[in-house]
């Protein structure tokens, strides 16, 4: 009796020192507020203004060795990490009665302890392990023997990145049908010169999957990734299309083009048949060739198409014959049968040839190796569509349309029918609402193609192992003021129970979500806008979330209806920036998956040269690129692509060091560009520089690149107005956009808030939504080297940092043509950052200054060839070095509407005649916008030539001392390669005062 009365008051004894004291209302409140300081610290809620993220605390449990505290979502918005966590817990330690400040702290918020949702690349790897080990954490893999496009002719494959992986992508919405109005549209608002159905492409196409498949990913979109009109088709089905060697047979269903238009419910993958030839390891050689009539040169995408049986080969070996030689490719048939799977871009000539083939030949005899159909190029969507019998009007005449736009502009939904999915997949709701329809076959897309994977053994489908799958958007939303609306993630974790089949958790969505939005911010930040704002993580039931059986991340990247997002979202810096950190953010999140080295790819290489060095031989060499963002992304060695005359470029040579000696015939036009490469993959490509040693040549010509400029359009912002002045500077496209639908028209800051989209601020026209608009191509100087040859001359290249940093040395050569195109400096944004792309950057101007002194020759033509010197702010030394130097004074630029200017000197070396630059949108150059007015400058500048539309001079040349000839516009702007070569002939002639008929 006496120790059940011990032990009792022991008990209460413990039981009262236990709750001695209370965690009261005010301390919570108190705790509340400290962690919502942190959290809006960091996250930003609001549309119109921002607003703080609050956090509540909801209930505590505390005991003096524990305090549990459990708090609202807004706490989950944070990026939690294991040095912040440690903060934030004494924060709130500093907060308890004294009596818990040795307690441990533990948070909860959407039902998980904080340190659970920090994403496991950020938690200490060593114990990360144990925890997999012990199985108390399953990680998200999906592995296959080989993947599913392998390009067995690459020089270097990464060892790390993200070779192997499997990654679903799509770029947000699309043109689509609204049965309701019997009529196709987009599925966002045209604002600020695009809408979002576009926009999103804009950064997926050109810069997220190449960096994606430059690490060795396979990366599958649901929407057509080619931006290419023509599409081209060859099939077995068709005798004039295939052709076969060897001991091939009939196999299955397969592909067949049997409709010009397709309706609903009607599948091209079911209309064909395949051809199946058993693999050998050596011996006679079976062979499928597919041929197609090409309908004009161009770049293309190719797909191919075959059946996938349980017996067939993961080695098929694939041939695409193209303009640069051919490229071998390993395409794994086990998986992805009855569908287009993409094999690359490769560049075509005109005219009916041979594009692809494939043989029997495999590493395993006895398997299967299908033949099916070739897809070559994006083309025009053709689905027609036409309201469902609940929506007709009686007495009314309904007639299926199609789209009438290029299939990259349609939605998701009428890909995946002309790919041959079926149904269920591409129509959830039945072909009543395509609306609903697109955005949910986004998600059962992903599904149907990893069904029959590891992670998705018991569904139907593809086999693809996809590891993981993104959703790329821009949102809506207007901030007063200047201010961003900013990046959002979403995510969800709830359904099956929270678990991914094979028990992952769910929680794997959070931590992508969370590493890719923290990349996104943090890279932003640190480079051009320190302002920029994060909207916050949500876990949401979006359905692009919640369906997919893959770690799933949507992205809304920024508001495309807000000014001060797009002043950033429009230019090619930011868009390359953000893309960088979107794939940095998937390699993290992929790498803790699978227990890899975190290195990325490097960036392009800068300062290349390509110079002679003796009798046919070119030397080549450039400078890597060092990533002030991240460590890893240190090359290892370097791919130097070759272009010979009018060919495409080669599959690459690797080298090891930043340089490499070649030979070249002469006679014959060489062009390289050279890639950066390391474990984790290849940088994007450098300019393209070119050379040519002419037969009895006259001369050598420096040609030195100084246009590098990508940039959004002239922004302007006032009290009053705000937007895009095309009239004054476009921008420059990096290479095409494929984003621009026309010109804004509305600028008045007082219609911010407008609910009508046609006079909203920021409206825009439409006239150019289905067309590709020519940039900077980077391959200006085979273009203007074409020119140099025809007058007899021989010429190489260089890169303007070449020529800055003293690598190359202008006094080596008589006269240098420098490319200044649409060169401007410009600021990124609202100008943070320091503006780049000066005309003449000091440097330059030094060594110009030297050149012409000594004696040398220049000819220079941009549209701001004067004007940049003249801008406000620009230091006079500028201005001194163009009256000096350059013997040009600025007049002014002004709207080169015609493009018309005429030779009007007296002087012999100039011929009479009139020239024409483009003012106009195209694919295959850029638009001049302005042309620089320049007036003579000291003794014996004359001018040359004038615009037909004013009389003011377009170019001025100088025959005192280093002669000159400077142009108002660029070279390359002359569509007519005869005009080009005619006044290169004059130009030449008078720098080096040849006499030449």
């Amino acid at each position: 009796m006496k120790n059940r009365i011990l032990y009792l008051l022991i008990s209460l004894f413990a039981l009262s020192e236990a709750f001695a004291a209370e965690i009261g209302s005010a301390t919570r409140q108190e705790i509340g507020r400290t962690l919502s300081r942190i959290v809006s610290r960091e996250v930003s809620g609001g549309y119109q203004k921002p607003e703080p993220i609050t956090v509540r605390v909801q209930a505590v449990k505390a005991s003096r060795g524990r305090v549990r505290i459990y708090a609202t979502a807004g706490l989950a918005n944070y990026p939690f990490r294991e040095d912040n966590l440690r903060a934030m817990r004494d924060s709130v330690r500093a907060l308890l009665p004294h009596e818990f400040r040795k307690a441990s702290i533990e948070l909860y918020t959407d039902n998980r302890e904080v340190s659970e949702l920090i994403p496991l690349a950020c938690r200490n790897a060593a114990q990360v392990r144990k925890l997999v080990d012990k199985k108390r954490i399953v990680l998200f893999t999906n592995r296959s023997g080989r993947p599913l496009v392998t390009r067995l002719s690459a020089p270097e494959t990464p060892a790390r990145g993200l070779s192997g992986r499997h990654i679903a992508l799509w770029q947000s919405h699309g043109r689509y049908f609204d049965q309701t109005e019997n009529r196709w549209k987009w599925q966002r608002s045209a604002l600020w010169q695009t809408c979002e159905d576009l926009y999103t492409q804009s950064y997926v196409l050109p810069y997220l999957v190449p960096m994606l498949e430059n690490a060795g990913a396979c990366v599958l979109l649901p929407r057509e990734r080619d931006v290419q009109k023509h599409e081209v088709l060859a099939d077995n089905d068709n005798a004039g299309q295939y052709a076969e060697e060897g001991a091939w047979e009939s196999g299955g269903t397969g592909f067949a083009h049997l409709r010009q238009v397709y309706l609903t419910g009607e599948n091209p993958f079911r209309d064909g048949t395949t051809r199946r030839a058993r693999t050998v390891t050596g011996g006679a050689m079976s062979r499928a060739v597919w041929r197609a009539d090409i309908p004009e040169r161009g770049e293309y995408a190719v797909y191919v198409s075959y059946e996938s049986t349980p017996e067939s080969a993961d080695d098929a070996h694939y041939t695409v014959r193209h303009l640069g030689g051919e490229t071998s490719l390993a395409v794994n048939q086990t998986m992805g049968g009855g569908t287009w799977i993409y094999l690359g871009r490769f560049p075509f000539a005109a005219g009916r040839q041979e594009v692809v083939t494939l043989t029997n030949r495999s590493r395993k005899e006895g398997r299967i190796v299908s033949a099916d159909a070739v897809k070559i190029g994006g083309g025009y969507g053709n689905l027609a569509r036409t309201p469902c019998d609940s929506l007709r009007l009686p007495d009314m005449e309904y007639t299926a349309e199609t789209s009438g736009y290029p299939r990259f502009c349609e939605g998701a939904r009428y890909w995946l029918q002309w790919a041959g999915f079926p149904e269920e997949v591409y129509t959830p709701k039945n072909h009543t609402d395509d609306y609903k329809d697109d955005y949910m076959s986004r998600a059962h897309w992903v599904n149907a193609l990893m069904g029959g994977s590891k992670r998705l053994p018991d569904s139907a489908g593809l086999r693809i192992p996809v590891d993981m799958a993104l959703a790329f958007h821009s949102d809506a939303g207007v901030r007063d003021g200047d201010g961003i609306i900013g990046t959002l993630g979403i995510f969800f974790t709830r359904e099956n129970k929270g678990k991914f089949q094979g028990g992952a958790d769910r929680y794997r969505s959070r931590d992508l979500t969370d590493l890719v939005q923290t990349q996104i911010v943090e890279d932003i930040r640190r480079t051009c806008e320190p302002a920029w704002s994060r909207r916050g993580m949500w876990n949401r039931a979006y359905y692009e979330a919640r369906v997919p059986g893959v770690p799933t991340m949507l992205l809304e990247l920024l508001s495309h209806q807000n000014f001060a997002d797009m002043r950033l979202g429009h230019d090619p810096r930011f868009k390359f920036l953000v893309s960088r950190a979107v794939y940095k953010g998937i390699l993290r999140y992929i790498s803790s998956q699978y227990d890899l080295p975190y290195v990325v790819q490097p960036l392009p290489v800068e300062a290349f040269a390509a110079e002679f060095a003796g009798d046919g031989e070119v030397a080549l060499s450039w400078s890597p690129v060092m990533d002030p963002l991240e460590a890893t992304a240190a090359p290892t060695g370097y791919v130097v692509y070759t272009r010979v005359d009018d060919g495409g470029f080669d599959n690459g040579r690797y080298v090891d060091k930043p340089r490499l000696t070649v030979r070249q015939e002469p006679g014959r036009m060489y062009a390289y560009r050279v890639t950066a490469v390391n474990e984790g993959g290849e940088s994007f490509p450098s300019e393209t520089l070119a050379a040519c040693r002419v037969s009895d040549e006259k001369g050598c010509v420096l040609i030195v690149n100084g246009f590098d400029r990508v940039s959004a359009p002239q922004s302007e912002r006032s009290d009053s107005l705000a937007g895009f002045r095309m009239d004054l500077d476009g921008g420059v496209a990096d290479r095409q956009d494929i984003a621009f639908i026309g010109a804004q028209r509305v600028f008045d800051l007082a219609q911010a808030r407008c609910n009508v989209d046609s006079v909203a601020l920021g409206a825009c026209a439409c006239d150019w939504e289905t067309d590709v608009i020519g940039g900077n191509t980077f391959d200006y100087p085979a273009l203007h080297g074409r020119s140099v040859a025809a007058a007899g001359y021989s010429f190489c290249s260089a890169s303007v940092r070449a020529v800055e940093r003293g690598e190359v040395s202008l006094e080596a050569y008589p006269a240098v043509d420098l490319i200044l195109g649409k060169q401007r400096t410009t600021p990124l944004g609202r100008g943070v950052c320091e503006a780049a792309f000066r005309t003449f950057p000091p440097e330059l101007q030094g060594a110009l200054r030297r050149y012409l002194a000594g004696g040398g020759t220049l000819f220079a033509s941009g549209s701001y060839v004067a004007a940049d010197l003249w801008a406000e702010g620009t230091p006079e030394e500028g201005r001194a070095f163009a009256r000096e130097v350059l013997r040009i004074d600025s007049d002014g630029g002004h709207p080169s509407e015609r493009g018309r200017v005429r030779v009007m000197t007296s002087n012999t070396s100039f011929s009479r005649g009139e020239y024409r630059f483009n003012t106009e949108y195209r694919r295959d150059r850029y638009i001049v916008e302005q042309a620089d007015a320049l007036k003579p400058a000291g003794a014996g500048a004359f001018a040359v030539m004038r615009y037909d539309d004013n009389g003011r001079t377009a170019g001025v040349a100088c025959d005192a001392g280093g002669r000159t000839f400077v142009m108002g516009f660029p070279f390359e702007s002359l569509p007519d390669s005869v005009q080009r070569d005619r006044l290169m002939r004059d130009v030449l002639r008078f720098l080096l005062k040849r006499n030449d008929k």
